[in-house]
């Protein structure tokens, strides 16, 4: 069974994924950079890793435990 995608908290409404920021030199592991802009709803999800990225203090943003990328 695959666990749920990752969950990102982020401080601004543009962000960049490659699906391997966390992994070091891990570029060739991970997806083109694409970016990806949050609208109203709060949040945005990657489509290539389906990677969630909420917007603090957005409508989406339920606070806890995700992790927090610096943008």
């Amino acid at each position: 069974m695959s666990s749920a995608p990752e969950t990102l908290r982020v401080k601004t409404s543009r962000v960049a994924c490659d699906g391997a920021s966390d992994i070091p030199a891990g570029a060739a592991l991970g997806h083109p950079r694409v970016w990806l802009e949050i609208d109203e709803t709060g949040f945005v999800e990657c489509g290539y890793c389906d990677r969630r990225f909420v917007l603090i203090g957005g409508p989406a943003d339920q606070g806890g435990e995700e992790a927090t990328q610096a943008a």
